[in-house]
This record gives C-alpha cells, sequence and structure tokens, in this order.
C-alpha cells in the first residue's frame, strides 16, 4: 500500500501520556505509573488528502484512544512486551496500517541514578500470506476447518479468503488415500519462520506425523507465499519450491489470487497452471 510513486506517506503521534501499571517490581504492577508512548504510522493519505475525508485515513484520535485504553487494560513486565503486543494490535485492528513503529517510554524507571527516561522502539508489519492446506487421514474437511479457526484465533493473524475444497489424487509416489485440499490468503505480524512454528504447532495439535516424505497426514499447511519475499533457509523455502508443478495447489489459488505473480518465476498463478496443464495434456 503507498502512493504511485511508491513512497509511504505516515500519521505521527508523539509523546501520548498514559499512567498504567507496568513493570517488573511489585509496586509498579500496583501503583502504577506515566509512559510516554509514539507512534509512526505507515498509511497511503493520497485519497484523504484529494477528498479531505476522515473515511480515507486512519483517525490517530481512535488511535490514541485506543492505546491508552490497551495500555491501561493490560500489565506487562517489561516495556518490551507492552510495546510488541500494543502495535500487533493495532496492525490488527486497523486493517489501513501497512507498518507501524511503536516507542514506549519509560520516564524515572527505578534503576537508582538519575534519568530521564528508557526506552524501547519497535517496528513490525502486517504481511500477506497465502498457504495450502491439505488432509487425506480422518475426517479430512473437518481437520482443514479446525486448523483455518485455529490460525485466524491468533492475535498475530487473520484468515482474508479461503476457497472451496478440492478432492486429489496423491502426490510424491506415496501409495496412500486422496486428499481434500484449499488455499487460503492471510494477514500476519509475525515474519515468515514465526509463522512457520505456529503452523507446525496447529499440525501438531492435529495429530501430525511426519514418518514418511510426502505421506498421508492429518493436517498440512504450507506457505506459499510470504509478501513478495524470497526466502531460503534450512527449515523454510519460499515460494513454495514444487508449487508449479503442483495442480492441487495451483487450482485452489486459482480461486482467490488468479493474479498473483510469482516473485521468481515472473508469472501469475492463472498463467503456471495453464502451463501445467498443457504440459500434462503433452504427456
Amino acid at each position: 500500500m503507498g502512493n504511485k510513486e511508491g513512497v509511504m506517506d505516515q500519521i505521527m503521534i508523539e509523546d501520548l501520556n498514559v499512567y498504567a501499571k507496568h513493570g517488573v517490581y511489585t509496586e509498579e504492577n500496583i501503583l502504577g505509573q506515566q509512559f510516554l508512548v509514539s507512534a509512526i504510522i505507515d498509511v497511503d493519505l493520497a485519497k484523504a488528502g484529494q477528498t479531505d475525508q476522515l473515511e480515507h485515513t486512519v483517525d490517530y484520535g481512535s488511535i490514541c484512544h485506543f492505546v491508552t485504553s490497551y495500555m491501561q487494560e493490560h500489565t506487562y513486565h517489561l516495556i518490551e512486551a507492552a510495546a510488541e503486543h500494543l502495535a500487533q494490535e493495532l496492525l490488527m485492528q486497523y486493517a489501513p496500517i501497512s507498518k507501524i513503529c511503536i516507542q514506549v517510554k519509560k520516564p524515572w524507571a527505578p534503576i537508582g541514578l538519575p534519568i530521564k527516561n528508557v526506552s524501547v522502539r519497535i517496528e513490525r508489519a502486517r504481511h500477506s500470506v497465502y498457504l495450502s492446506l491439505g488432509s487425506n487421514l480422518g475426517d479430512r474437511q473437518a481437520y482443514i476447518q479446525e486448523g483455518i479457526q485455529k490460525l485466524d484465533a491468533l492475535a498475530s493473524c487473520r484468515v482474508c479468503e479461503v476457497s472451496g475444497f478440492l478432492e486429489t489424487e496423491p502426490y510424491g509416489g506415496v501409495s496412500q488415500g486422496n486428499f481434500i485440499n484449499c488455499a487460503l490468503h492471510m494477514e500476519t505480524t509475525l515474519d515468515a519462520q514465526r509463522l512457520l512454528e505456529a503452523l507446525h504447532k496447529i499440525e501438531a495439535e492435529a495429530g501430525r506425523t511426519r514418518d514418511v516424505h510426502w505421506g498421508p497426514r492429518t493436517l498440512d499447511m504450507d506457505i506459499l507465499f510470504y509478501d513478495d519475499q524470497v526466502i531460503h533457509t534450512p527449515e523454510l523455502t519460499v515460494p513454495h519450491a514444487d508449487l508449479a508443478n503442483r495442480a492441487f495447489v495451483l487450482e485452489p489459488m486459482l480461486a482467490i489470487a488468479p493474479w498473483y505473480r510469482h516473485p521468481v518465476l515472473h508469472e501469475t498463478v492463472r498463467e503456471l497452471y495453464d502451463k501445467l496443464m498443457d504440459k500434462d495434456k503433452r504427456s
């Protein structure tokens, strides 16, 4: 999200004064103290500037009230935790915000020395992610639906759109039952590695085991795309390494993002699917 020149606009809130109960010491959690919260909010302001209408921007007054309420209704030992959770909640609550920088200052920190304040400053962003989901054991549809519900229930994630369910033959040469597959689009404040860990936890709760490569599973959740990033780690490859050869991945993606362009192959999902279908016809 941004203006035509690709430069992100910003709303800045500086030193909002909040009396709240955060700190390592018991008296800090009981008596409370003053905190100063600042925010730099990345949001496209072009339409608001052109129309002069509040509905096309983010209401900074609403954000200030949200920050005040959140800081007062929660208690954290560390201002690092207060800043992290506050940034996450703002990104999830205010859809136009693409990125946010939060600074929490703690004046007169109890360290026994004269000091103006101690502060932490973090920057977090909203990420657009596409997943492929599959199951071929037990109540296949129920496993997938429960996985989607658990993902959407995470404070750091929001499921935006889910494709229909597709029954497919197994892939990879292992003899097993047919799969049900779907694709979904989601938004998250988690980085790719932390999202992968969250998906593995949901899979494990569904009884997923990893005994046989390409073998049967109660629930499989794969990251297909994470923004337009290209990621190669021992645990994760994004875009998914083999998606261009998998009709059971591309066909559900057609229903929700046919226009999405692969950041490495530079072809859309529709183009990749059509190419795969032509290849299958020739073989």
